[in-house]
């Protein structure tokens, strides 16, 4: 394992450490507090703006027969649950969008860890 790995997940098994893993789309989200009339603090995660488009580096991939989101993720990722990504860098509201059709042009993060020379991710 490299550089501190261990340590951050250890401080992600702590409750209240973090809200969210830092596989999370949400982790570097700011956290709010609302008190309520009877002094109670209520936390809550503030709205999550997503990059401009034009400034994220990408790949197109055109979608295939039977792609899901989290296949993508696992395949550009490593991790399923890191679909968010691909889904942030495409102007969809519904995840399932960015595959639901076959032939369907997408955009992947370059962060993404695409293999080498495979362009079609």
């Amino acid at each position: 394992m490299a550089g501190t790995e261990p340590y951050e997940s250890a401080l992600d098994a702590i409750p209240g450490a973090h809200p969210y893993p830092r596989t999370s789309r949400y982790h570097d989200a700011e956290i709010g507090v609302h008190r309520q009339p009877d002094g109670t603090e209520v936390r809550y995660t503030k709205r999550r703006l997503l990059p401009p488009l034009d400034e994220q580096g990408t790949q197109p991939h055109t979608v295939g027969a039977g792609e899901r989101p989290d296949l993508l993720g696992q395949r550009c990722f490593g991790d399923p649950g890191q679909w968010w990504r691909i889904a942030d860098a495409n102007p969809v509201l519904d995840p399932a969008e960015l595959t639901d059709e076959a032939g369907r042009v997408i955009e992947i993060p370059s962060a993404g860890g695409l293999p080498r020379g495979d362009r079609r991710v």
